[in-house]
């Protein structure tokens, strides 16, 4: 049996059992599978009639792929036989976006707090930054769609805080593709959030620079991490992991990055995340000097610095980690319209839900519709930034 009939979900039916909106995948002559290149669901009478015609007496069913009419019911975790499994509460995505805000909105404010009282001398509280990254690890392990789609509205004017926030939650995401220790994915979470605290001893007129800086204020922004060091040594209760995730973002493998210029073993696993996250977090994001870059143009860049910046079965482990198409980011289809990945839970990266509200063909907003791509006739045909738009797409999220 070919791997196409191999899923749970593809079962094998007699063709005059067959309805309308039922996703066929392969044919059986003769005993054997034979897939066919037109898979898809049926539209008409006339193809049932067809595959009659052939003397074709059974197919394959995609049962997850075909429409919810099609009188096909649809296998449920409960359904499976075996150890009953604790029931837990549907928590609806309006509700989990509302959750995922207030950790957002909570993370902020703690980053303020921090950032003026690290500016007055002040050490840095660890537990608070703890408990928020708990928060974000529980909304990481329930569904992270959420809090994906939440974390891709960005504002210049909000860069930093936000960027330490998706910083950490990337981490987490990552980590927990790894299966790294959820003690791991916490310490991980706190150094991401305080990666740029550094930041705050630089001057504004670097930091908020909207060109390209010279030599010399590119040598005082590096200082950011001389600063963290002297930040993180006044800090009590900080993991060894924190401070590496925080000090080490700007490592190379080859020992060009900065502040100590550690080469290859030198930088642990957490570190070398740390540098793959913290470039996609910032290509991905609006500057007062750049428009936000799409995820896919975004990999690119990440793949040309391997293997002397970053370490490349990581950043191919990254792009599986939060897909071609990550949820949050924006999409054209075949058709034309223009959507925002809305949901990737247990999907291929290629067939997620779409929130679809602009056609580009007509140049005008639309109704706002939920397009499944496994049912579908419409494909993803490429990624876009927000900047390649005429229209503001921040209200659809």
């Amino acid at each position: 049996m070919s791997d196409s009939t191999e899923s749970p979900n593809i079962i094998k039916i007699p063709v005059p059992k067959l309805n309308l909106g039922m996703f066929v995948t392969a044919i059986d002559r003769n005993n054997s599978t034979v897939a066919i290149a037109n898979a898809g669901q049926i539209k008409s009478r006339t193809a049932i009639a067809q595959l009659v015609k052939n003397n074709i007496k059974h197919v394959w069913v995609d049962v997850e792929r075909s429409s919810d009419t099609c009188g096909l019911k649809k296998v449920t975790t409960q359904e499976v036989p075996g150890k009953p499994l604790a029931k837990k509460a549907i928590v609806s995505r309006d509700i989990q976006q509302t959750q995922a805000k207030q950790i957002l909105s909570e993370a902020k404010g703690l980053i303020k707090k921090v950032l003026s009282e690290t500016f007055e001398g002040k050490a840095v509280e660890v537990a608070p930054f703890e408990a928020v990254a708990d928060k974000m690890i529980e909304s990481v392990m329930d569904d992270a769609d959420a809090f994906k789609c939440i974390s891709a509205l960005r504002t210049k004017d909000a860069y930093l805080l936000e960027h330490s926030i998706n910083v950490a939650f990337l981490l987490v995401t990552f980590g927990k593709h790894l299966k790294l220790d959820i003690d791991v994915l916490r310490q991980m979470a706190v150094g991401g959030i305080l990666h740029d605290i550094g930041k705050v001893k630089v001057d504004n007129k670097i930091l908020h620079k909207p060109g390209k800086l010279t030599p010399e204020e590119f040598e005082h922004m590096k200082l950011h991490q001389t600063y963290a060091v002297e930040i993180m040594d006044d800090t009590q209760g900080l993991s060894q992991i924190s401070k590496d995730v925080c000090l080490m973002h700007h490592e190379k493998l080859d020992g060009r990055g900065y502040p100590k210029g550690l080469k290859g073993d030198e930088i642990p696993l957490h570190g070398r995340m740390s540098c793959i996250v913290d470039i996609f977090d910032a290509l991905t994001a609006t500057r007062c000097y750049k428009e936000a870059m799409s995820p896919a143009a975004a990999f690119k860049i990440l793949i040309s610095l391997t293997p002397f910046h970053l370490d490349q079965s990581l950043v191919y482990e990254f792009i599986r980690c939060v897909g071609v198409y990550p949820v949050g980011s924006l999409v054209q289809l075949s058709d034309e319209r223009v959507g925002i990945v809305w949901e990737a839970k247990n999907r291929d990266a290629l067939h997620p839900i779409v929130k679809c509200f602009y056609s580009l063909k007509h140049k005008r907003y639309t109704d706002v519709v939920m397009v499944d791509l496994l049912k579908a006739e419409v494909n993803i045909e490429r990624g876009i930034s927000p900047s390649s738009l005429d229209v503001d797409p921040s209200p659809f999220y």
